[in-house]
Parts: C-alpha cells; structure tokens; sequence
C-alpha cells in the first residue's frame, strides 16, 4: 500500500513539474515572438509630425519627387534639422515636362543635373503660405532667387501656383504645379 502511495504520489509531481514546464516554455516562446514583432524596428511612431521627407513619401502625388530625391541622393538633406522650405512638385506636374525628360534625368549620368532641380526648389528657412509677402525675392539652396508674387488667384514662387502647404518637423512643404527649373548656365 506505502509502495502504492509512493508512486501515485511520484506521477503526480512528476505530471505537475511537467505541466509547469511545459506552460513556461510556452510563455518564454510567446514573450520571444512578441519581441520579434514589437521589438524596436516593429515600432511605428503615429505620434511626431513628419519631416519633410516623410510629408513627400506619405503622399501619393509626389512619388516622382521622391524617385527624383532618391536618384539625386538627397533624402538626407530633407531629413535634416532645418529648417527647410520645400516646392514640392506633384507628379503632374512632372508630367507636364517634354516626354522622357524625367526619364533621362533619373538616369544615373545625369544625378548632378537632377540635384540640382531639386536643390532649386528648397529654400534655407521657414516660409510658410502666410510668410510668402509680394514682391519678395526666396534664397534658393542653389544660390539663385526665385520670385514671390501674391494675387486674388493664389501664391505663386517663380511663376508657379502654390496649391497647399504642410507643416513639417524641419520646415514646411509647399505643393507645386510644375517643376521650377533653375536658369542655364
């Protein structure tokens, strides 16, 4: 009967230690799927405004700039502290240049050319739409001026229509309705 007892008594500590076990493997193997997926590179900040970059990759109207920005190698510049004033293209407005001119200056024989239209649509500083005054002359990253004329019919920088303005981290985005060119030469 001792005997008995003695292995009844054996299996079930045996079936408990085993049970315990097994309910801590699964807890270790659930904590390291959860810090797989919700490690440091799962989080996904829904909370700071973005940067200027980011105002241009979350939208979908300006996948060209970006793809330019991207051939140009300059994603870090519109990174950067700032403050910065960009004219931001849409993609029709792109598409409004000669046909395969975006094209040929994605091309990476022509990555200078393409720096610089890009460059000629930032401006060091902080210009946002209501900070844009008639008649003023904005300094251009590329060392050239572009004018600023204010009309019943909207904002204009060097002949092209401002359709909206984001607030960014580094400075503010302006939305264009063409591609500024900077003169030749």
């Amino acid at each position: 009967m001792q005997r008995l007892l003695t292995i009844q008594l054996t299996a079930v500590l045996s079936l408990t230690l085993l049970v315990a076990c097994g309910s801590r493997d699964e807890a270790a193997n659930e904590t390291d799927a959860s810090a797989a997926t919700h490690g440091q590179a799962g989080v996904t900040d829904n909370v700071s405004d973005p940067n200027i970059l980011q105002v241009a990759l979350q939208s979908p109207d300006h996948t060209t700039l970006v793809a330019a920005v991207q051939a140009a190698e300059l994603e870090n510049v519109l990174v950067n502290a700032g403050p910065l004033t960009v004219f931001a293209p849409t993609n029709a407005a792109f598409d409004k240049l000669p046909p395969g001119t975006v094209d040929d200056l994605l091309e990476p024989a022509n990555k200078e050319k393409l720096a610089q239209i890009i460059t000629f649509h930032a401006a060091p500083g902080t210009y946002a739409g209501d900070g844009l005054k008639n008649g003023m002359k904005l300094y251009q990253a590329t060392g050239h001026y572009i004018d600023v004329k204010v009309t019943d019919e909207g904002t204009f920088v060097h002949g092209v229509k401002i359709l909206g303005t984001v607030d960014a981290t580094n400075g503010v985005v302006h939305v264009v309705d063409e591609v500024l060119l900077p003169p030749e030469g």
